[in-house]
């Protein structure tokens, strides 16, 4: 009898510690799931950001709509900053091509602001002055309207813009191109003929409490100054405006549409805002042409100009780097 109890002692004995330790083993391989981690080199996962990035950017059918969309931004700006909304405005318009630019479109980047010294944002390649050059990217257009308002108010070589009569956008203008916000030399007269034709400065008169008065002659002239030019080799440009196709373009001008895409080297007749259209062949008035250097010139912006290649205005020019200075004169023909 105690013998059959030993037997069943012995029994249960085993049969628990077999059932502790399958238990040990479940939990053990339990603890042994964990996700994976995969570690990737650098760029990897630079690339990977970008691409992955919640960039919220809207389309515009036309300025009217861009206008509507950021005027309590720029007139809070202006509240806050003292820069006249007419001017942050028409620099949002000519900047973002009315927020359609592919820059904008894929950076939330309405005023061209690129990364700069000290800049620890997202950022994106983009060709401007130069080849592949660092743009600044916002998850959020509006945030792109608060930057362009810390940018200004903290680079001392804008300081004297802020010593301006309040809402003296024409000041602003000048002052914009005078410190090298842009480089383009008819940067002024493009934001003026923006603000002039969408009446922007009306909301600055909102903002300082006065009346607003339209200066009608003052309009036309500053948007025949936006819409035509005349470069120094001769050739006539048509700067495009909002509503313009390169059809209504060319009936304009008297050039047929084929005439007109072979001179610009267009494949397509997408155009967009502030775009510069060649009416003519330039005319070369002198066999050895030469470019004298002014502010916010760089090669890149001044091969551009004369449809050459960096490579070659350096080859003409015996230079070593991109390094050119203000009244230097550069050969453009050999």
């Amino acid at each position: 009898m105690k013998f059959k109890y030993l037997i069943i002692v012995i029994l249960l004995a085993v049969f628990f510690s077999n059932c502790k330790s399958k238990k040990q083993v479940a939990q053990s391989q339990t603890k042994k799931i964990y996700p994976k981690v995969v570690h990737k080199n650098k760029e990897e996962v630079v690339v990977k950001n970008i691409d992955k990035k919640d960039v919220k950017s809207t389309i515009f059918n036309s300025t009217e709509d861009y206008i509507a969309f950021f005027k309590d931004a720029a007139i809070e700006e202006m509240k806050l900053f003292k820069i006249p909304a007419s001017i942050t405005l028409a620099q949002g318009i000519l900047e973002s091509s009315s927020g359609n630019s592919e820059l904008t479109k894929r950076s939330n980047n309405h005023f061209g602001i690129k990364c700069h010294k000290g800049w620890e944002g997202d950022h994106t390649l983009h060709d401007d002055d130069e080849k592949g050059e660092c743009f600044r990217v916002y998850k959020d257009p509006t945030t792109s309207y608060r930057d362009h308002s810390l940018f200004l108010t903290s680079r001392s070589r804008y300081s004297n813009l802020f010593s301006l009569e309040p809402g003296d956008y024409i000041g602003w203008a000048k002052g914009l191109s005078e410190a090298g916000y842009a480089t383009d030399r008819r940067y002024p007269a493009k934001l003026i003929g923006l603000i002039e034709k969408f009446e922007l400065h009306k909301y600055d008169t909102q903002v300082l409490g006065k009346s607003f008065d339209v200066n009608t002659k003052t309009q036309e002239k500053n948007l025949i100054l936006t819409n035509t030019r005349v470069t120094q080799n001769n050739s006539e440009i048509h700067i495009v405006d909002t509503g313009e196709t390169l059809f209504s373009i060319s009936k304009r001008y008297g050039i047929s549409l084929d005439e007109l895409q072979k001179l610009n080297e267009l494949t397509s007749s997408n155009i967009y805002v502030g775009q510069e259209i060649k009416l003519k062949e330039n005319i070369k008035t002198t066999k050895n042409k030469t470019h004298n250097v002014t502010k916010g010139d760089t090669l890149y912006s001044i091969s551009k100009h004369y449809g050459i290649s960096v490579n070659e205005l350096k080859k003409i020019n015996n230079l070593n780097s991109n390094k050119i200075s203000i009244g230097q004169v550069l050969n453009i023909e050999k």
